[in-house]
């Protein structure tokens, strides 16, 4: 079946019409958990006690324990709702059922039972299989995508899809925000149009905490604006752990004293960048620049022991010896070089 988005898939719950079966997986465990219990909404709270039922498919780690964990499930979604018009069951770390740990004779009994069940699901029952991402090579995920509506709760990979879960997760609470705002929001979060080397996306946990501070801090608002943004979000985050080297490799200073900001603000310890920068000289300038690595080994030195001895502002002493790694043997001025880059930071 089709994939929905868990926006769809919520307009879905709210419209009181589900589909029969859902997959929801993905690696963001706090959005999934949020999709599944929200299926709840279906029965009535006072009968959710008779109609809604949460199992755990992590236990099932033998064949016997999956033949009879298979068996309770199907049992309990064969079991007509009580004084409701859905029964919803929730089965977590469902990947168990796709994917089971032991092959056996009895293990294969179950997901025949459990695939039979797919195939003719009861029209009264919600069966929401919560799973962690699962090889999609599987004959077994493929049958359960083939009758469930997939709901993929993964981490947006840029900042278009960033914006639309900042958008998706505002509107639930009944508030709007500017296209710009959230665009604020998930840069400063590390979410970039370009591919990071290391294959990394922003940080969405960041966002989520940003997200939930705007709805406090904008109560009562019907739009979150930028200004809003600027007074909740902290300071833009660092989008590639190796910019700040790259721009020393392509001897510019300013880009790299932009870097280094980024990564102490951060939070980033001294020690690390010091480390960082060692590793820099020792794999790098032996190619890139031969005619300076006795200086820059003399600078790493010279730094570390300021560094250890408290001889100085530790950002101003990794700020001397970014400027002189650039600088090479043209004999850029530490100081003035900073001081021009400070001004437009």
């Amino acid at each position: 079946m089709p994939a929905k988005s868990p926006a769809a898939i919520r307009q879905q719950i709210a419209s009181g019409h589900p589909d029969p079966i859902y997959l929801v997986q993905g690696d963001d465990d706090s959005e999934k958990s949020a999709l599944a219990g929200e299926f709840a909404d279906l029965v009535d709270e006072d009968l959710r006690a008779f109609n809604v039922e949460r199992i755990h498919a992590g236990d099932m780690t033998t064949g016997d324990k999956l033949a009879g964990g298979i068996a309770s499930l199907v049992a309990a979604a064969r079991t007509l709702p009580m004084m409701s018009p859905w029964r919803v069951i929730l089965v977590f770390q469902a990947e168990a059922l796709v994917a089971p740990r032991r092959e056996s004779d009895a293990a294969a009994r179950a997901l025949a039972q459990f695939e039979a069940y797919l195939q003719q699901p009861e029209a009264r029952t919600v069966l929401v299989l919560v799973a962690a991402p699962i090889d999609k090579r599987l004959r077994m995920f493929k049958v359960v995508t083939k009758h469930a509506t997939v709901a993929d709760c993964g981490s947006p990979e840029d900042v278009a899809g960033a914006e639309r879960w900042v958008r998706a997760r505002v509107t639930l609470s009944g508030v709007a925000i500017e296209p710009a705002a959230a665009r604020m929001l998930v840069e400063r979060a590390g979410f970039s149009d370009r591919a990071r080397p290391d294959g990394k996306t922003g940080n969405l946990q960041r966002v989520r905490g940003d997200v939930d501070r705007l709805l406090l801090y904008a109560l009562g608002q019907k739009v979150i604006t930028v200004d809003d943004v600027k007074q909740i979000a902290g300071p833009a985050a660092l989008q590639d752990d190796w910019a700040m080297t790259r721009a020393i490799e392509q001897r510019n200073a300013a880009d790299a004293l932009r870097q280094l900001a980024l990564t102490l603000e951060a939070g980033a310890p001294p020690e690390k960048i010091l480390g960082q920068l060692g590793w820099l000289v020792r794999t790098r300038f032996p190619a890139s620049a031969p005619g300076d690595l006795v200086a820059a080994v003399e600078a790493l030195f010279r730094t570390d022991l300021d560094l250890k001895r408290s001889a100085g502002d530790s950002r101003v002493l990794l700020e001397r010896l970014v400027v002189e790694l650039c600088a090479g043997k043209r004999g850029l001025q530490p100081l003035a070089a900073i001081r021009v880059v400070n001004r437009d930071l």
